[in-house]
Protein backbone atom coordinates (compact mmCIF):
# COMPACT_ATOMS: atom_id res chain seq x y z
CA UNK A 1 0.00 0.00 0.00
CA UNK A 2 1.53 3.69 -0.92
CA UNK A 3 2.08 5.52 1.81
CA UNK A 4 -0.61 8.74 2.26
CA UNK A 5 0.30 12.14 3.21
CA UNK A 6 -2.00 14.62 5.11
CA UNK A 7 -1.50 18.00 4.48
CA UNK A 8 -1.27 20.26 7.35
CA UNK A 9 -4.07 22.46 6.90
CA UNK A 10 -6.66 19.15 6.80
CA UNK A 11 -4.89 18.03 9.73
CA UNK A 12 -5.93 20.81 11.75
CA UNK A 13 -9.32 20.85 10.32
CA UNK A 14 -9.68 16.90 11.50
CA UNK A 15 -8.46 17.61 14.77
CA UNK A 16 -10.25 20.84 15.33
CA UNK A 17 -13.81 18.51 15.26
CA UNK A 18 -12.31 17.12 18.56
CA UNK A 19 -13.46 19.56 21.38
CA UNK A 20 -10.87 19.67 23.90
CA UNK A 21 -10.57 21.68 27.35
CA UNK A 22 -8.09 24.51 28.31
CA UNK A 23 -5.43 24.62 30.11
CA UNK A 24 -2.55 26.47 31.11
CA UNK A 25 0.53 24.99 32.60
CA UNK A 26 2.50 26.65 35.29
CA UNK A 27 5.61 26.02 36.39
CA UNK A 28 8.92 27.90 37.97
CA UNK A 29 12.06 28.69 35.93
CA UNK A 30 15.50 28.33 36.71
CA UNK A 31 15.38 31.68 39.02
CA UNK A 32 12.43 30.52 40.34
CA UNK A 33 9.97 33.14 39.11
CA UNK A 34 6.61 31.84 38.14
CA UNK A 35 5.43 31.27 34.38
CA UNK A 36 2.87 29.97 32.38
CA UNK A 37 1.35 29.09 28.71
CA UNK A 38 -1.68 27.85 27.49
CA UNK A 39 -2.21 24.34 26.65
CA UNK A 40 -4.78 21.97 24.89
CA UNK A 41 -3.00 18.70 24.74
CA UNK A 42 -4.05 17.53 27.85
CA UNK A 43 -4.75 13.67 28.15
CA UNK A 44 -4.93 11.39 31.13
CA UNK A 45 -2.28 7.81 31.13
CA UNK A 46 -2.42 5.93 33.80
CA UNK A 47 -4.89 5.48 37.36
CA UNK A 48 -2.16 3.60 38.98
CA UNK A 49 0.17 5.49 38.88
CA UNK A 50 -1.58 8.47 38.26
CA UNK A 51 0.11 9.94 35.38
CA UNK A 52 -0.87 12.63 32.76
CA UNK A 53 0.76 13.88 29.26
CA UNK A 54 0.92 17.04 28.11
CA UNK A 55 2.59 18.21 24.53
CA UNK A 56 4.59 20.79 24.34
CA UNK A 57 5.94 22.71 20.88
CA UNK A 58 9.41 22.60 20.45
CA UNK A 59 9.79 26.02 19.47
CA UNK A 60 7.04 27.20 22.48
CA UNK A 61 8.72 29.61 24.88
CA UNK A 62 8.24 27.58 27.44
CA UNK A 63 9.83 24.35 26.34
CA UNK A 64 12.91 24.31 27.95
CA UNK A 65 11.65 25.26 31.29
CA UNK A 66 9.19 22.65 31.19
CA UNK A 67 11.99 20.07 30.51
CA UNK A 68 13.87 21.22 33.65
CA UNK A 69 11.43 21.79 35.58
CA UNK A 70 10.57 18.99 39.13
CA UNK A 71 7.55 20.03 39.04
CA UNK A 72 4.74 21.85 37.11
CA UNK A 73 0.90 22.51 37.58
CA UNK A 74 -1.71 21.71 34.55
CA UNK A 75 -4.81 24.49 35.40
CA UNK A 76 -8.12 23.41 34.02
CA UNK A 77 -10.00 26.54 33.25
CA UNK A 78 -13.16 27.45 33.57
CA UNK A 79 -15.58 29.00 31.10
CA UNK A 80 -15.43 32.72 32.03
CA UNK A 81 -11.16 32.44 31.76
CA UNK A 82 -11.02 32.70 27.95
CA UNK A 83 -8.91 35.90 28.42
CA UNK A 84 -6.64 34.45 30.78
CA UNK A 85 -6.37 31.71 27.96
CA UNK A 86 -5.68 34.39 25.14
CA UNK A 87 -2.95 35.81 27.94
CA UNK A 88 -1.03 32.90 28.48
CA UNK A 89 -0.87 32.12 24.49
CA UNK A 90 1.21 34.90 23.75
CA UNK A 91 4.99 34.50 24.18
CA UNK A 92 5.51 36.95 26.41
CA UNK A 93 3.09 35.90 28.73
CA UNK A 94 5.46 33.46 30.14
CA UNK A 95 6.62 35.65 32.75
CA UNK A 96 3.90 38.24 32.71
CA UNK A 97 2.18 37.28 35.98
CA UNK A 98 0.83 40.97 36.96
CA UNK A 99 -2.26 41.00 37.72
CA UNK A 100 -3.28 37.39 37.74
CA UNK A 101 -4.68 35.57 40.83
CA UNK A 102 -2.39 32.91 41.77
CA UNK A 103 -1.01 30.88 45.01
CA UNK A 104 1.67 28.60 45.37
CA UNK A 105 0.21 24.96 45.32
CA UNK A 106 1.64 22.00 47.35
CA UNK A 107 4.36 21.33 44.87
CA UNK A 108 5.42 25.34 45.48
CA UNK A 109 4.18 26.05 41.29
CA UNK A 110 1.85 28.64 40.74
CA UNK A 111 -1.74 26.85 41.06
CA UNK A 112 -4.41 30.29 39.13
CA UNK A 113 -7.43 30.98 40.93
CA UNK A 114 -10.66 30.69 39.59
CA UNK A 115 -9.92 27.08 37.72
CA UNK A 116 -12.29 24.33 37.52
CA UNK A 117 -9.45 21.76 38.58
CA UNK A 118 -5.10 22.19 39.17
CA UNK A 119 -3.50 19.27 38.70
CA UNK A 120 0.01 19.22 40.31
CA UNK A 121 2.79 17.15 38.72
CA UNK A 122 6.23 15.15 39.13
CA UNK A 123 8.67 15.44 35.94
CA UNK A 124 7.46 11.75 35.02
CA UNK A 125 9.49 11.65 31.40
CA UNK A 126 9.41 13.34 28.09
CA UNK A 127 9.12 11.79 24.65
CA UNK A 128 9.75 12.87 21.31
CA UNK A 129 6.64 13.72 19.20
CA UNK A 130 7.44 15.14 16.00
CA UNK A 131 7.30 18.87 16.51
CA UNK A 132 6.27 18.86 20.11
CA UNK A 133 8.01 16.69 23.06
CA UNK A 134 5.38 14.38 25.51
CA UNK A 135 5.31 15.36 28.53
CA UNK A 136 4.11 12.67 31.64
CA UNK A 137 3.74 14.12 34.53
CA UNK A 138 2.91 11.87 37.28
CA UNK A 139 0.47 13.08 39.67
CA UNK A 140 0.91 14.01 43.04
CA UNK A 141 -1.52 16.56 43.97
CA UNK A 142 -4.76 18.81 42.85
CA UNK A 143 -8.13 20.42 43.73
CA UNK A 144 -11.04 20.61 42.15
CA UNK A 145 -13.92 23.58 42.14
CA UNK A 146 -17.46 23.82 40.96
CA UNK A 147 -18.18 25.68 37.52
CA UNK A 148 -17.72 24.45 33.78
CA UNK A 149 -14.78 24.38 31.69
CA UNK A 150 -13.78 26.21 29.00
CA UNK A 151 -13.88 24.51 25.80
CA UNK A 152 -12.03 24.64 22.62
CA UNK A 153 -13.36 23.94 19.32
CA UNK A 154 -13.04 24.47 16.04
CA UNK A 155 -10.59 27.19 16.71
CA UNK A 156 -12.46 29.03 18.80
CA UNK A 157 -13.72 28.53 22.62
CA UNK A 158 -16.91 27.69 23.91
CA UNK A 159 -18.41 26.69 26.95
CA UNK A 160 -20.66 23.42 27.48
CA UNK A 161 -23.79 25.57 27.50
CA UNK A 162 -26.75 23.84 29.34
Amino acid sequence: MPEIHIAPPMFRQLMGRFATGVTVLTARDQQGQPVGMTASSLASVSLAPPLVSVCIELSATMHDTLMEANHFVVNVLAEDQEELSRRFAQPQAVQDFAGVGWVDGDVGVPRLQGCVAHIECAHEATYPGGDHTILLGRVVSGAVAEGRPLVYYRGGYSGLGQ
